[in-house]
Protein backbone atom coordinates (compact mmCIF):
# COMPACT_ATOMS: atom_id res chain seq x y z
CA UNK A 1 0.00 0.00 0.00
CA UNK A 2 1.26 3.35 -1.11
CA UNK A 3 1.57 5.93 2.05
CA UNK A 4 0.14 8.71 0.59
CA UNK A 5 0.57 11.11 4.16
CA UNK A 6 1.56 14.54 4.00
CA UNK A 7 4.76 15.67 5.59
CA UNK A 8 3.05 17.65 7.38
CA UNK A 9 5.14 20.90 6.77
CA UNK A 10 4.81 24.17 5.57
CA UNK A 11 8.24 24.78 3.71
CA UNK A 12 7.37 24.98 -0.06
CA UNK A 13 10.36 22.30 -0.40
CA UNK A 14 7.79 19.86 1.67
CA UNK A 15 4.64 21.10 -0.40
CA UNK A 16 6.23 21.01 -3.49
CA UNK A 17 7.57 17.14 -2.87
CA UNK A 18 3.87 16.21 -1.66
CA UNK A 19 2.90 16.47 -5.23
CA UNK A 20 6.14 15.39 -7.15
CA UNK A 21 7.95 13.00 -5.54
CA UNK A 22 5.07 10.05 -5.73
CA UNK A 23 6.60 7.18 -7.38
CA UNK A 24 6.82 7.60 -11.16
CA UNK A 25 5.64 11.21 -11.00
CA UNK A 26 8.64 13.05 -11.93
CA UNK A 27 8.80 10.91 -15.03
CA UNK A 28 5.03 11.20 -16.30
CA UNK A 29 6.01 14.52 -15.95
CA UNK A 30 9.09 14.49 -18.01
CA UNK A 31 7.15 12.19 -21.04
CA UNK A 32 4.77 15.49 -21.36
CA UNK A 33 7.89 17.95 -21.15
CA UNK A 34 9.23 15.73 -23.98
CA UNK A 35 5.72 16.59 -26.00
CA UNK A 36 3.98 13.18 -24.93
CA UNK A 37 -0.01 14.35 -25.35
CA UNK A 38 -1.53 10.71 -25.58
CA UNK A 39 -1.76 8.06 -23.11
CA UNK A 40 -0.52 5.68 -25.38
CA UNK A 41 2.49 7.83 -26.39
CA UNK A 42 3.36 8.82 -22.34
CA UNK A 43 3.12 5.20 -21.68
CA UNK A 44 5.81 4.47 -24.32
CA UNK A 45 7.93 5.93 -22.25
CA UNK A 46 7.56 4.77 -19.21
CA UNK A 47 7.38 1.45 -20.29
CA UNK A 48 7.45 -0.95 -16.71
CA UNK A 49 4.20 1.49 -14.92
CA UNK A 50 1.06 -0.09 -15.13
CA UNK A 51 -1.95 1.60 -16.81
CA UNK A 52 -3.91 2.05 -14.09
CA UNK A 53 -1.13 3.73 -12.27
CA UNK A 54 -0.65 5.81 -15.14
CA UNK A 55 -4.02 6.90 -15.37
CA UNK A 56 -4.25 7.89 -10.98
CA UNK A 57 -0.73 9.73 -11.34
CA UNK A 58 -1.96 11.65 -14.61
CA UNK A 59 -5.50 12.52 -12.30
CA UNK A 60 -3.47 13.77 -9.83
CA UNK A 61 -1.49 15.91 -11.75
CA UNK A 62 -4.78 17.69 -12.90
CA UNK A 63 -5.80 18.10 -9.47
CA UNK A 64 -2.69 19.68 -8.55
CA UNK A 65 -3.34 22.02 -11.50
CA UNK A 66 0.01 20.81 -13.23
CA UNK A 67 -1.87 18.58 -16.51
CA UNK A 68 -4.88 19.91 -18.49
CA UNK A 69 -6.95 17.38 -20.07
CA UNK A 70 -8.27 18.33 -24.17
CA UNK A 71 -10.22 16.26 -26.11
CA UNK A 72 -9.42 16.95 -30.17
CA UNK A 73 -11.57 16.89 -32.37
CA UNK A 74 -11.43 12.85 -33.14
CA UNK A 75 -12.73 12.82 -29.94
CA UNK A 76 -9.49 11.57 -28.26
CA UNK A 77 -8.48 12.94 -24.89
CA UNK A 78 -5.01 14.83 -25.08
CA UNK A 79 -2.82 15.93 -21.80
CA UNK A 80 -0.89 19.10 -21.95
CA UNK A 81 1.20 20.86 -19.07
CA UNK A 82 -0.24 24.22 -17.41
CA UNK A 83 1.80 27.00 -16.74
CA UNK A 84 2.49 25.61 -14.12
CA UNK A 85 3.47 22.17 -15.50
CA UNK A 86 6.23 24.01 -18.17
CA UNK A 87 7.54 26.05 -15.29
CA UNK A 88 8.60 22.10 -13.92
CA UNK A 89 10.90 22.13 -17.11
CA UNK A 90 14.06 23.57 -15.68
CA UNK A 91 13.82 21.03 -12.32
CA UNK A 92 13.33 18.34 -14.49
CA UNK A 93 16.06 18.70 -16.64
CA UNK A 94 18.08 19.80 -13.68
CA UNK A 95 17.57 16.37 -11.97
CA UNK A 96 18.39 15.05 -15.18
CA UNK A 97 21.83 17.03 -15.57
CA UNK A 98 22.75 16.24 -11.92
CA UNK A 99 22.07 12.57 -12.44
CA UNK A 100 24.34 12.74 -15.82
CA UNK A 101 27.28 14.39 -13.71
CA UNK A 102 27.38 12.20 -10.48
CA UNK A 103 25.08 9.07 -10.59
CA UNK A 104 27.83 5.74 -10.96
CA UNK A 105 27.60 5.12 -14.87
CA UNK A 106 27.54 1.05 -14.36
CA UNK A 107 24.40 2.11 -12.30
CA UNK A 108 22.84 3.83 -15.11
CA UNK A 109 24.01 0.41 -17.51
CA UNK A 110 21.96 -1.79 -15.24
CA UNK A 111 18.61 -0.79 -16.72
CA UNK A 112 18.67 -1.90 -19.89
CA UNK A 113 14.90 -1.83 -22.15
CA UNK A 114 15.04 -1.92 -25.62
CA UNK A 115 11.45 -0.45 -26.14
CA UNK A 116 12.63 2.91 -24.11
CA UNK A 117 15.98 3.08 -25.61
CA UNK A 118 14.17 2.72 -29.29
CA UNK A 119 11.55 5.01 -27.86
CA UNK A 120 14.03 7.75 -27.04
CA UNK A 121 16.50 7.53 -30.16
CA UNK A 122 13.10 7.83 -32.23
CA UNK A 123 11.93 11.38 -30.39
CA UNK A 124 15.11 12.73 -30.30
CA UNK A 125 16.55 11.52 -34.00
CA UNK A 126 18.21 14.32 -36.29
CA UNK A 127 16.73 13.72 -39.53
CA UNK A 128 18.69 16.71 -41.50
CA UNK A 129 22.42 14.10 -41.86
CA UNK A 130 19.68 11.35 -43.37
CA UNK A 131 19.31 11.00 -47.27
CA UNK A 132 16.52 12.81 -48.27
CA UNK A 133 14.35 10.03 -49.00
CA UNK A 134 12.74 7.46 -46.62
CA UNK A 135 15.55 5.89 -44.70
CA UNK A 136 14.86 2.38 -42.96
CA UNK A 137 17.26 1.39 -40.08
CA UNK A 138 16.95 -1.55 -38.44
CA UNK A 139 18.65 -2.39 -35.08
CA UNK A 140 19.47 -6.14 -34.03
CA UNK A 141 19.97 -6.91 -30.38
CA UNK A 142 21.28 -10.39 -30.68
CA UNK A 143 21.46 -11.36 -26.64
CA UNK A 144 17.98 -10.59 -26.27
CA UNK A 145 14.93 -12.75 -26.74
CA UNK A 146 13.47 -12.84 -30.82
CA UNK A 147 10.47 -11.30 -29.83
CA UNK A 148 12.88 -7.75 -28.77
CA UNK A 149 15.69 -8.65 -30.91
CA UNK A 150 14.58 -6.29 -34.23
CA UNK A 151 13.74 -2.72 -33.93
CA UNK A 152 13.20 -0.45 -37.09
CA UNK A 153 13.05 3.36 -37.35
CA UNK A 154 11.88 4.67 -40.48
CA UNK A 155 12.68 8.31 -41.68
CA UNK A 156 10.16 9.81 -44.67
CA UNK A 157 10.24 13.55 -44.92
CA UNK A 158 11.40 14.57 -41.51
CA UNK A 159 9.26 11.83 -39.55
CA UNK A 160 10.34 9.58 -37.41
CA UNK A 161 8.15 6.02 -37.12
CA UNK A 162 9.52 3.38 -34.60
CA UNK A 163 8.70 0.01 -35.72
CA UNK A 164 8.68 -2.94 -33.40
CA UNK A 165 7.77 -5.47 -36.76
CA UNK A 166 9.44 -5.57 -40.15
CA UNK A 167 7.46 -2.61 -42.14
CA UNK A 168 8.48 -4.02 -45.44
CA UNK A 169 10.80 -1.75 -46.59
CA UNK A 170 14.38 -2.08 -47.91
CA UNK A 171 16.77 -1.51 -45.20
CA UNK A 172 18.95 1.18 -45.48
CA UNK A 173 21.42 0.61 -42.54
CA UNK A 174 21.30 -2.12 -40.28
CA UNK A 175 22.84 -1.70 -36.70
CA UNK A 176 23.77 -4.95 -34.68
CA UNK A 177 25.10 -4.30 -31.68
CA UNK A 178 24.24 -5.19 -27.85
CA UNK A 179 21.71 -3.17 -26.13
CA UNK A 180 24.40 -1.99 -23.42
CA UNK A 181 26.25 -0.55 -26.05
CA UNK A 182 23.59 1.15 -28.18
CA UNK A 183 22.48 2.60 -24.39
CA UNK A 184 26.40 3.70 -23.78
CA UNK A 185 26.45 5.59 -26.83
CA UNK A 186 22.66 7.10 -26.72
CA UNK A 187 23.98 8.31 -23.08
CA UNK A 188 27.07 9.98 -23.98
CA UNK A 189 28.91 7.64 -22.01
CA UNK A 190 30.95 6.46 -25.55
CA UNK A 191 30.98 7.48 -28.95
CA UNK A 192 29.41 5.16 -32.24
CA UNK A 193 32.98 4.96 -33.72
CA UNK A 194 34.59 4.02 -30.36
CA UNK A 195 32.07 0.37 -30.30
CA UNK A 196 32.63 -0.36 -34.31
CA UNK A 197 36.62 -0.03 -33.58
CA UNK A 198 36.08 -2.22 -30.85
CA UNK A 199 33.92 -4.78 -32.49
CA UNK A 200 30.72 -3.97 -30.30
CA UNK A 201 28.61 -2.18 -33.25
CA UNK A 202 28.69 -3.24 -36.76
CA UNK A 203 27.12 -1.19 -39.62
CA UNK A 204 26.12 -2.75 -42.66
CA UNK A 205 24.64 -0.84 -45.58
CA UNK A 206 24.74 2.95 -47.04
CA UNK A 207 28.03 3.89 -46.18
CA UNK A 208 27.00 7.87 -45.52
CA UNK A 209 24.47 7.12 -43.57
CA UNK A 210 26.95 4.85 -41.28
CA UNK A 211 29.36 7.40 -40.98
CA UNK A 212 26.95 10.06 -40.09
CA UNK A 213 25.01 7.53 -37.55
CA UNK A 214 26.92 9.86 -34.72
CA UNK A 215 25.26 12.91 -35.96
CA UNK A 216 21.57 11.21 -36.53
CA UNK A 217 21.55 9.19 -33.79
CA UNK A 218 18.94 10.40 -31.10
CA UNK A 219 20.96 10.81 -28.05
CA UNK A 220 19.74 11.76 -24.64
CA UNK A 221 19.33 15.14 -24.06
CA UNK A 222 21.60 15.01 -21.22
CA UNK A 223 24.56 13.04 -23.22
CA UNK A 224 26.55 16.39 -23.67
CA UNK A 225 26.99 16.50 -19.79
CA UNK A 226 30.60 16.09 -18.62
CA UNK A 227 30.19 13.09 -15.77
CA UNK A 228 32.10 14.23 -12.42
CA UNK A 229 34.10 11.76 -10.05
CA UNK A 230 33.58 11.97 -6.49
Amino acid sequence: MEDRGGYGQFCPVAMASEILCSRWTTLVVRELLCGATRFNDVRRGVPRMSPALLSKRLKELERAGIVRTIRNANGIVEYHLSAAGEDLRPIILGIGFWGQRWVESRLSLKNLDPSLLMWDMRRNLNPQPLPPKRCTIQFLYPELPPSRQNWWLVVDAGQVDLCGFDPGFEVDLLVTASLRSMTAIWMGLTLVRHEVDAGRVSLDGDPKIARAMQQWLGLSPFAAEQRRVQ
